[in-house]
């Protein structure tokens, strides 16, 4: 952005936290430089937006760390022409990462505040193809059913049968499965009635509320 006063450190974030720990999908990493991270979290928290840490964005969520939002991005694979749906719309930041990378981006958050939040952030960067929705994000949105891609941003102790149901064939979920302290990232393929679960190492996320969740 035209005198971006964090251009250089949203540079080094790609650099130092998301390229050099091994993403290497260019999409993904134009993204991550494209969407200014800083306008997503909170007013005193700007000069934190691209550290290496997950931050509060107030009633009890959190914007995931930079490498975290660049990892679950290239997990999904999003493709030009992919709808894809997001659980947990948080401040708006991975949609917006998102927006960049697919044709259409459904984002379900359960607490209106919050989405209220997310739609003004996403409106300041441009993301018009985004929808943001106040529901149940474990019944996922079957309105624009089937998706290419299902990302989910908090923590469930399984993968939501529903959203299973939402994925096209071909399709992609990712989401953190676990326990309330520690989860494991896992993609999720649909390969006709297959399902492939392949695991991506351990993270912590806030839990996932809802009918199919916590």
């Amino acid at each position: 952005m035209p005198g971006d006063p964090y251009a250089l450190a949203r540079e080094a974030m790609v650099e130092h936290q998301i390229l050099a720990r091994g993403v290497r999908d260019e999409r993904v990493l134009a993204a991550m430089r494209g969407v200014p991270r800083h306008l997503f979290v909170p007013p005193g928290y700007e000069r934190a937006a691209y550290d290496d840490m997950p931050l509060p964005i107030g009633s009890g969520q959190t914007i995931s760390q930079p490498y975290i939002v660049a990892q679950m991005t290239a997990l999904l694979e999003p493709g030009p022409r992919d709808r894809v749906l997001e659980i947990g719309a948080g401040s708006g930041y991975q949609a917006a990462i998102l927006s960049l990378l697919c044709e259409r981006v459904i984002t379900i958050e359960r607490l209106p505040e919050v989405a209220e939040v997310a739609r003004a952030n996403l409106a300041r960067v441009g993301a018009s193809n985004v929808e943001v929705h106040v529901a149940d994000g474990t019944l996922g949105w079957p309105a624009s059913a089937p998706y290419a891609g299902i990302l989910v941003t908090a923590a469930t102790p399984v993968v939501p049968e529903p959203l299973l149901a939402q994925l096209s064939d071909g399709g992609r979920l990712v989401a953190p499965v676990g326990g309330r302290e520690i989860q494991e990232l896992v993609r999720v393929r649909r390969q006709g009635d297959r399902l492939v679960q392949e695991p991506a190492g351990a993270v912590r996320f806030v839990p996932l509320i809802g009918e199919h969740g916590w």
